[in-house]
């Protein structure tokens, strides 16, 4: 079943006008020209530049206030406003509550009140994470599965049949990473396990398969290589390519936080190469102008940071590779991650530009380029660009870049 969420103006200037989303999005509402949902000035005066957030992943939709000056209420509550002496950069160290809203819910900012209609709700909705799986027992079931799927009932699961856990590599709220060895040949490989947390799935995992195909076409150097993946039992699995020196935020540990100048510029030079490639490259399944889906040139990662750089040991050389190449967005941008870029479970995003967060579910290869800068300033300083205090998602609005070298 397909869910959607349409917001209809129901006062005002705007009254009778709807917005409907049908996938994952944000949405940005205030009075600035770069707001996905812009309420210009002649409309209201009152609606702060940047007044407030929607996270929305149909069925569910969240609201954060961003310290506006006037507030938003959700039916007749007030969920968040600055104070009267307060100003704007004093509002944005203040994190503001999220609240998660309902069919026939409306919230109101300004003299504009928005009612909200879910169209195709599902019933019965599970609490993403409510009882979290057991990673270590879903893969030894697929290691069962494989090792008796003579008849390749179930497509690719051939690719990890023979294969045992060593130990994992890392665990998040949506999967487990583990290295796993053939019985027989000896060979490592990175085993990774994603669990859909959302509840109206079918569109979403299409759209990751598609996503994912993509990634398997990446043959460079410098990106950690995709052998393999598939659906089982609702369980997405991927084989890639082991790296035996960790990645580089632990290499970062290793050197008391932060990497001396002639390790992290070799580091990142290897990193945009990467990037290069993979920015220009040839893929099967892309977002054309017309709307409709094709081949075309280049893919985005969009969550680069330093614990997704790999580091390997090749004929005595360490090299650096791009890890995750897209997984972790094209996971979320399909639905499938739950709501998590307004929760806790997003943490700081440190190294996400403002243009990501204006237009998450366009993001450019600009992006990728900023976070690898962003990347570089936290290998030589072992500190983030920004000066996270309070609301992360309003310091990236407000474009909030250290403008002060750090002491040494």
């Amino acid at each position: 079943m397909t869910c959607s969420i349409t917001l209809t103006v129901t006062t005002g200037k705007l009254a009778g006008k709807k917005y409907t989303f049908d996938s994952r999005s944000t949405c940005i509402i205030g009075r600035s020209e770069d707001c996905n949902l812009q309420i210009a000035d002649d409309i209201d005066m009152t609606i702060s530049r940047y007044h407030c957030l929607l996270d929305i992943n149909p069925p569910k939709i969240r609201i954060r206030d961003f310290g506006s000056l006037n507030g938003t209420y959700v039916n007749g509550e007030k969920i968040g406003q600055r104070q009267p002496n307060q100003t704007p950069e004093k509002a944005r160290k203040i994190v503001f509550p999220e609240y998660d809203l309902t069919n026939s819910d409306r919230f109101a900012i300004g003299n504009i009140v928005f009612d909200i209609s879910i169209q195709g709700q599902l019933a019965n909705q599970p609490e993403p994470g409510k009882n979290k799986p057991n990673f270590f027992k879903i893969i030894q079931n697929l290691f069962n599965l494989a090792n008796t799927n003579h008849e390749n009932t179930y497509k690719n699961l051939q690719s990890i049949a023979n294969y045992h856990i060593v130990h994992s590599l890392g665990q998040g709220d949506c999967g487990e990473v583990f290295l796993v060895k053939h019985i027989y040949t000896k060979k490592l490989l990175t085993l990774k396990l994603m669990l859909p947390q959302a509840v109206d799935q079918s569109a979403g995992v299409k759209m990751f398969l598609r996503e994912i195909e993509n990634t398997k076409c990446l043959q460079h150097p410098h990106v950690v290589q995709l052998l393999d993946y598939g659906f089982v039992e609702n369980i997405f699995f991927f084989t890639m390519e082991y790296c035996d020196c960790g990645d580089v935020y632990q290499l970062m540990q290793e050197y008391g936080g932060y990497l001396p100048v002639n390790i992290a510029i070799p580091i990142i030079l290897q990193v945009l190469d990467g990037l290069t490639y993979a920015h220009n490259v040839e893929v099967p399944y892309v977002l054309l102008a017309d709307g409709t889906k094709g081949k075309g040139k280049g893919l985005v990662h969009r969550d680069l940071k330093p614990s997704n750089i790999f580091l390997a040991n090749v004929n005595g050389k360490m090299i650096a590779k791009i890890g995750g190449y897209g997984l972790a967005k094209a996971f979320d941008l399909a639905g499938l991650s739950g709501q998590t870029l307004t929760g806790t479970k997003a943490g700081t995003p440190a190294f996400m530009c403002r243009q990501q967060l204006i237009d998450y579910k366009r993001a450019l290869p600009e992006v990728d380029v900023w976070a690898a800068a962003a990347s570089l300033y936290c290998m030589l300083t072992g500190d983030v660009p920004r000066d996270f205090v309070g609301d992360p998602f309003s310091c990236i609005l407000k474009n909030d870049i250290r403008t002060y070298a750090l002491t040494e």
